[in-house]
């Protein structure tokens, strides 16, 4: 009884979630109907089952994991020979005995950045990536009732990022609802994109088994989530058609597409190195001033700890084991405040008994999304600098879409609980 009870727990976390986002809502009285919200949490379920659970469709998906090995040896190609064994290359020296060939992130992992944004780019100028992201925007038309607006944004977040998303729809800003302009930030903050799935699978590679899977279906199966989260805490309705015509992203040829790709993820590549380094900085210099408070329990104070009591609730209500829940509450935290890579990192770097096999699914379902604070400028930046005149609009309305993103994530983590037998 127990067992079948903690199967569930995950259903607290959904019913505090959605119960906050509807508090918290800018008009109460204008929510959808409970039918369209069952509808919305039903599809959830149902992509996490077809995803997860249908052997077939998990296979295919996992195919994609094959797609990025080969990506990683190409890359390793051209890092080794720019970097040395510093990019991976063999080492020219005899290694102590049991040890590794060093593993340098910033020369052998983040270099599959710039690769795979090229090849993003060349993709979507051959109108793969595009056709892909129609199809995705017309289910969530068909089945959640969304603008085409609304349904091709979602459909690009699964493989744009964050800046470059919204210029596929940057002819619309203007005329678009304030809920349509919610529901594309609450989808950029709660999804994430191909370059950085990449990266983020690359690093869980040796954590957890087929990443590369779960990544893509924690990114499908938070697009209604983002969208109902969105509807209770913006209310409204929109409309806006899209056009095959209007497009902001375009190249003019492939090499175009390859060059403009490449110069996309050097700037990414340079940003995900710069934001590791201060943020481990910053957290280096505040457990420094936690360290001459008293001590806690018989320890120092450290903000690993802090977030852990914060957040273990949380996440210990989507159906983390509760011993497990304070190691899960600082990474949700770290992810939250810090950035969603540095928690990987961690969780990378955890030992191997720290979680559960269903605890950590969790964990890996409820980190993976852009909902940052530095993704809050980010997104206020790009979609301020393409439409000048709802740029106040937008930095109202950031917080919420950080606070939506999460509540996001952690549904998805708490559907993906649920649907896994402990």
């Amino acid at each position: 009884m127990i067992q079948f009870i903690s199967q569930f727990q995950g259903l607290i976390g959904i019913g505090f979630i959605l119960a906050v986002a509807w508090f918290i809502s800018e008009n109460r009285t204008d929510r959808p109907g409970w039918r369209w919200i069952a509808g919305a949490i039903a599809i959830q379920f149902i992509l996490a089952i077809v995803i997860v659970r249908i052997p077939v469709i998990w296979d295919i998906i996992g195919l994609a994991n094959n797609g990025v090995q080969a990506i990683e040896r190409a890359t390793l190609a051209g890092s080794s020979y720019m970097f040395g064994y510093a990019g991976g290359a063999d080492v020219p020296f005899v290694l102590k005995e049991g040890a590794a060939p060093p593993l340098i992130i910033a020369f052998q992992i983040l270099p599959l950045v710039i690769v795979f944004s090229a090849l993003a780019a060349l993709f979507w100028h051959w109108r793969i990536l595009q056709l892909i992201v129609k199809g995705l925007s017309w289910a969530l038309q068909k089945t959640l009732g969304v603008s085409g607006v609304v349904g091709l944004s979602g459909g690009a977040n699964i493989f744009l990022g964050v800046v470059e998303s919204p210029l596929v729809v940057r002819a619309y800003f203007e005329r678009m609802s304030r809920s349509e302009l919610f529901m594309i930030m609450v989808l950029a903050m709660s999804t994430i994109s191909g370059a950085i799935l990449v990266l983020y699978a690359s690093t869980l590679e040796r954590t957890v088994p087929n990443a590369v899977g779960h990544m893509i279906s924690a990114s499908l199966i938070s697009l209604p989530a983002a969208i109902l989260l969105a509807r209770l805490m913006v209310p409204g309705s929109g409309t806006t058609k899209t056009d095959s015509k209007e497009s902001g992203l375009k190249y003019e040829s492939s090499f175009d597409a390859i060059i403009r790709g490449t110069m996309d993820g050097v700037q990414l590549f340079l940003a995900v190195i710069a934001v590791i380094i201060v943020i481990f900085a910053f957290v280096a210099l505040i457990d420094q001033i936690l360290s001459v408070l008293p001590l806690v329990s018989g320890e120092v104070l450290s903000l690993k700890r802090i977030f852990g009591w914060i957040f273990a609730p949380l996440m210990w209500m989507i159906g983390v084991p509760w011993d497990e829940s304070a190691a899960a509450g600082s990474l949700m935290g770290t992810k939250a405040i810090l950035n969603e890579y540095v928690a990987y990192l961690e969780l990378a770097a955890l030992p191997g008994d720290t979680f559960s096999v269903k605890g950590q699914l969790i964990v890996v379902y409820a980190l993976c999304g852009f909902a940052n604070l530095a993704s809050v400028g980010l997104i206020i930046s790009t979609i301020g600098t393409l439409s000048p005149s709802r740029r106040a609009e937008v930095a109202g309305l950031g917080m919420k879409s950080w606070f939506a993103g999460n509540c996001a994530t952690a549904m998805t983590g708490a559907v993906i609980g649920i649907i896994t037998w402990a």
